[in-house]
């Protein structure tokens, strides 16, 4: 069960995301605040078209809270065709040792999957399987953000970005060490994202005031989640990221 002071907390920074949210999704926030111990701030859950959305990593991260036994995963070969880049997965969670399992099935191919992750369609089939075994072991009701496809084309007017090769910061916008650091100005780089708001982001992810007051263990969870929405849905992190615009410090004209 959350902390009294919790709910209040993730309420406030969920309104700062999206705006004044309808009473019922308010609620519904509660709720699954409440009974599954999930976090806005932590990138558990989405909003998105006016309904919430959990995250891969906060399914996973409610399994292992849950004491989850085990998650086995098979593609099913006769549903597959490698040439077209379809597949379909099956995935199997198992509660307990004794646990019979609860069985769920995710499929990808070039038609539901944003652009970005053209060539992972495997992996989405996957991510997609064990996402929907996770929701019916614990009694998730809502759907997951990476079982939609649709949401995600907008990518495609997004500009091309090339893979950068580390380089040395200079510590302007990062701390905490000078390898997480690095790895987070290389995502900047790399996604083309804005330093500002990212540490705007990170400071809020983290639950400090300034940056250099979190623990090296909350930003190397803040650069894992950074890394793993930039590569899925750059547009929905830039969108996060816009945000913060109004606590940006604006530049003076010249």
């Amino acid at each position: 069960m959350p902390k009294p002071n919790t709910i209040p907390r993730e309420l406030t920074f969920a309104k700062s995301l999206w705006g004044n949210l309808p009473k019922s999704a308010c609620q519904a926030l509660k709720n699954l605040l409440h009974e599954h111990r999930m976090s806005v701030l932590q990138g558990d859950i989405k909003y998105l078209n006016g309904g919430w959305y959990v995250t891969h990593s906060g399914l996973l991260k409610l399994a292992r809270h849950r004491r989850c036994a085990g998650i086995q995963v098979r593609p099913i070969l006769e549903s597959c065709d490698p040439l077209s880049s379809r597949w379909v997965f099956e995935a199997t969670v198992f509660k307990s040792p004794i646990c019979k399992g609860f069985v769920g099935y995710g499929d990808a191919d070039p038609s539901n999957v944003s652009l970005l992750v053209h060539g992972a369609e495997m992996r989405v089939a996957e991510t997609r399987a064990v996402n929907r075994a996770l929701r019916k072991a614990y009694g998730i009701g809502i759907c997951s953000v990476e079982e939609l496809g649709s949401l995600n084309r907008g990518v495609e007017s997004a500009p091309e970005r090339k893979k950068l090769p580390p380089q040395p910061s200079n510590g302007n916008s990062c701390s905490n060490g000078p390898r997480v650091r690095d790895r987070l100005c290389q995502i900047i780089r790399e996604h083309q994202l804005d330093g500002e708001l990212v540490k705007a982001y990170a400071t809020e992810f983290c639950g400090v005031k300034t940056l250099r007051e979190a623990r090296r263990e909350q930003v190397e969870n803040f650069v894992t989640h950074l890394a793993d929405w930039a590569e899925k849905d750059r547009n929905a992190l830039v969108c996060q990221l816009n945000s913060y615009l109004s606590s940006k410090p604006k530049e003076s004209a010249a």
